[in-house]
């Protein structure tokens, strides 16, 4: 028969041992809850996982990222693609798009090979833009109270100054 003593030790060992089996395993599920709902860089995901399971050793947490990036379930290059379609879709320019995924710590060679500077999308989505959010101003006076909001808007969003003078050149009367 078990002493009190002997019995809590005993329960407090299971206890541990099923802790440290589902370390792995709950870091896993959370990373692939968090996948499954968008791509995410690989800093990203760290962060999150180190905040939501705070009580788990921060090495665990890394080497359970390093196994998803090695199966492919988890790639800087699928989230940076990704995260340039979705931010040109929302008007926003090079400079911004670049300083964001900076931010998100995906490498440089990563970012150049996702995010063209020269590419011709940047000059026809200013000009969507000037349309929908401009719709008065097909026409423009150099220096004008327009001209100046629009390039004021224009840097805000992050894009070029060559490019922005591009779309003026077309407009300026």
């Amino acid at each position: 028969m078990l002493s009190t003593e002997q019995f809590t030790s005993n329960q407090d060992s299971k206890e541990k041992s099923r802790n440290k089996s589902k370390g792995p395993r709950s870091v896993r599920r959370v990373a692939m809850d968090c996948l499954a709902r968008r791509e995410h860089s690989f800093f990203e995901l760290k962060q999150k996982l180190q905040t939501k399971l705070s009580h788990i050793d921060p090495t665990e947490i890394q080497r359970e990222l390093e196994k998803l990036k090695e199966q492919n379930l988890q790639s800087d290059k699928r989230f940076a693609e990704s995260f340039v379609r979705h931010r040109k879709s929302k008007g926003f320019g090079y400079l911004h798009i670049r300083e964001d995924l900076r931010r998100r710590f995906v490498s440089e060679t990563l970012i150049n090979q996702t995010l063209l500077d020269d590419d011709q999308d940047w000059l026809e989505m200013m000009l969507v833009i000037i349309t929908k959010r401009f719709p008065h101003c097909q026409t423009l006076k150099y220096g004008s109270k327009d001209h100046q909001k629009m390039e004021r808007f224009f840097r805000t969003r992050g894009f070029q100054s060559t490019l922005t003078r591009k779309v003026f050149a077309k407009l300026i009367v």
